[in-house]
C-alpha cells in the first residue's frame, strides 16, 4: 500500500515539481518586494505538497459513506463470485458456492445492499464488473490444509480497482461460518461506520412442541435450539448486556418465577427470584449489574431494581396502576415503562435517580411493550389502532409517533436490533403467528422464520463481544 501511495504521489506531483521547485531558488527577473516574493514561494510549495492529497483517491481504512437512513437509499450493488480453493484456482467447487452465499446473504439481510446473483455472470472472479454495473465486489480464496482453514477475503471498490477492505481468517471448519459473517459485518461497517448483525441472535417463545418454551436462533434461521425443556410454559425471554446469559419466566413450578441460564452450556438454570406472584420480564441495565422487574410479592404489580443475584435493591413504582414491560435508555438513566395509571395501558418515562415520570403517548388507547432504541432517539412500541395492534415509533420525549407497519394483522411486542436499523416483532394473522422484521423506515417487512409452531415475544440481542 506504501509503494502504491508514493507511485502515484510522484506521478502527480513530478510535473509541477519540475516547475515549481526550481522556482522556489530562482530570484524573478524583475524586482519586486521581498515579502511579495516569500509569499510566492510559500504558495508554490503548498501547492506541491498537497496538490496530489486533493487529486488522490481516500486511503484504503477510509469509511465509505453511505446514509441507509435516506428514503431515496439506492440499494448498493455488490457481486459476490464463488470462492475458490487456491490450491485448486480452476476448478469451482460446491464449497466455495457455498461460501459466497453465506456471504452474500449475510449482507443482504442489512437491507441496503443488492448482491448480483452470481449464476447470472458464471460466478467467476474475473468479470467486467464496471459493465455488470456493481460497485463493490467480495473476492474470496480459501485453503485446508488438514490442519485448518485459511480463509482471504477482499473488498474491491471497482470505481478505483483498489481494496478498501482486506481480512485473512484461520480456524477450524466449524469456524467457517463464523469467519464469512464477521468479514460480513466489517463490509457494512467500512460502509456505515456501525458493524453489522450477522452474529447477532434472536431468542423467542415457540409452542413448536405444543407449549410454550423459549427458543434461540441465528438471525437467518439457519440454526434452532431449544433452551428451556421444562413442559411448563415460559415467557419473556431477556438477554444480558454482555449476551452470554438468558432470563427467563418460568411456570414450572407453579408461580411465575425468574430464572437464568448461560448460553454457552445447556444443562443448568439458576433461579433469580421465586417471590409469591409475579417475577416478569426484566430489563438488564446498560452496565450489565442490575436489571428493572415486573414483582406483585408486595400486591400491586410494581417495578423494582434488582441486583444479578436477585437481590431487590429498591422499588421503582408503588401502588400507581399495573406497571409492567420496563426497558433502559442506552445511558442507564431512564426506563420506559407501561402503566395503567391512567386507566388504560400507556408508555410512561421514568427518570431512575429521581423516579419523576411523564407521559408520552397520548394517541390510541392500548400502548404496550415499549422497546428504547440503542441509538437512544426512538422508543418503539405496539399500538391498539382500528381493531388491530401496529408497531410505532415515538421520540421518547414524546409528540407525534409514527406508525410503521400498514398490513393487517396484529404486530406485536417489538425489538431492536443492536445497531438501531431494524425492529423484530411477532405478527399474528388468525392462527398463525410469527417472527416478522421491519427496518427502522417502515420499509422491508418480511416473515424471519417458517417454523412448525407459532413464535411470539422475540428479543434480539446484543453483538457478541
Amino acid at each position: 500500500n506504501c509503494r502504491d501511495f508514493f507511485t502515484r504521489w510522484f506521478m502527480v506531483i513530478s510535473p509541477f515539481a519540475r516547475i515549481a521547485i526550481p522556482m522556489l531558488f530562482t530570484k524573478p527577473s524583475i524586482k519586486v518586494a521581498p515579502e511579495i516574493y516569500s509569499m510566492r514561494n510559500l504558495i508554490l510549495l503548498a501547492i506541491t505538497i498537497l496538490l496530489p492529497a486533493l487529486l488522490l483517491p481516500g486511503n484504503a481504512t477510509a469509511r465509505i459513506d453511505i446514509d441507509i437512513s435516506s428514503a431515496e437509499l439506492r440499494k448498493v450493488p455488490v457481486a459476490v463470485p464463488y470462492f475458490i480453493n487456491s490450491a485448486k484456482p480452476g476448478k469451482i467447487k460446491k464449497r466455495g458456492k457455498a461460501m459466497a452465499a453465506t456471504l452474500a446473504k449475510a449482507l443482504e439481510f442489512h437491507g441496503f445492499i443488492s448482491v448480483i446473483p452470481p449464476k447470472s455472470y458464471g460466478g467467476g472472479q474475473q468479470n467486467d464488473w464496471l459493465d455488470l454495473e456493481v460497485d463493490f465486489t467480495v473476492i474470496g480464496k480459501y485453503t485446508d490444509n488438514g490442519k485448518g482453514l485459511v480463509l482471504e477475503i477482499r473488498l474491491i471498490d471497482i470505481s478505483t480497482g483498489r481494496m478498501i477492505l482486506g481480512r485473512r481468517y484461520r480456524g477450524t471448519e466449524s469456524k467457517l461460518r463464523d469467519m464469512l459473517l464477521k468479514f460480513a459485518d466489517e463490509i457494512i461497517n467500512k460502509m456505515t461506520g456501525e458493524p453489522g448483525v450477522s452474529l447477532t441472535r434472536i431468542a423467542f417463545v415457540s409452542e413448536k412442541e405444543g407449549i410454550k418454551e423459549i427458543y434461540l436462533t441465528d438471525i437467518f434461521g439457519d440454526t434452532l435450539r431449544q433452551i428451556t425443556k421444562h413442559r411448563k410454559i415460559a415467557v419473556s425471554p431477556r438477554f444480558t448486556a454482555d449476551g452470554l446469559f438468558l432470563s427467563y419466566t418460568s411456570y414450572h413450578r407453579g408461580n411465575p418465577n425468574l430464572y437464568i441460564t448461560e448460553l454457552s452450556q445447556a444443562k443448568v438454570t439458576t433461579p433469580l427470584s421465586q417471590r409469591s406472584g409475579l417475577n416478569m420480564a426484566p430489563a438488564w441495565s446498560p452496565d450489565g449489574k442490575t436489571m428493572a422487574i415486573t414483582l406483585s410479592h408486595e400486591g400491586n404489580p410494581d417495578l423494582y431494581l434488582m441486583d444479578r443475584q436477585g437481590n431487590v435493591l429498591e422499588r421503582l413504582t408503588k401502588n400507581e396502576g399495573i406497571n409492567v414491560s420496563p426497558s433502559w435508555s442506552p445511558d442507564g438513566k431512564q426506563l420506559a415503562f407501561v402503566s395503567d395509571r391512567s386507566g388504560n395501558p400507556q408508555i410512561y418515562i421514568m427518570t431512575v435517580r429521581s423516579k419523576a415520570v411523564q407521559r408520552i403517548t397520548f394517541v390510541g388507547n392500548y400502548n404496550t411493550t415499549p422497546s428504547w432504541s440503542p441509538k437512544g432517539d426512538l422508543i418503539a412500541y405496539s399500538g391498539h389502532y382500528e381493531n388491530m395492534y401496529h408497531i410505532y415509533v415515538i421520540d421518547p420525549e414524546g409528540g407525534r409517533p409514527t406508525r410503521l407497519t400498514r398490513l393487517w394483522g396484529d404486530h406485536e411486542s417489538p425489538s431492536w436490533s443492536p445497531d438501531g436499523r431494524q425492529i423484530v416483532f411477532s405478527r399474528r394473522r388468525g392462527d398463525d403467528l410469527k417472527i416478522c422484521a421491519i427496518f427502522r423506515n417502515g420499509a422491508g417487512l418480511r416473515v424471519l422464520f417458517d417454523w412448525d409452531g407459532n413464535e411470539s415475544r422475540p428479543q434480539w440481542s446484543p453483538r457478541p463481544f
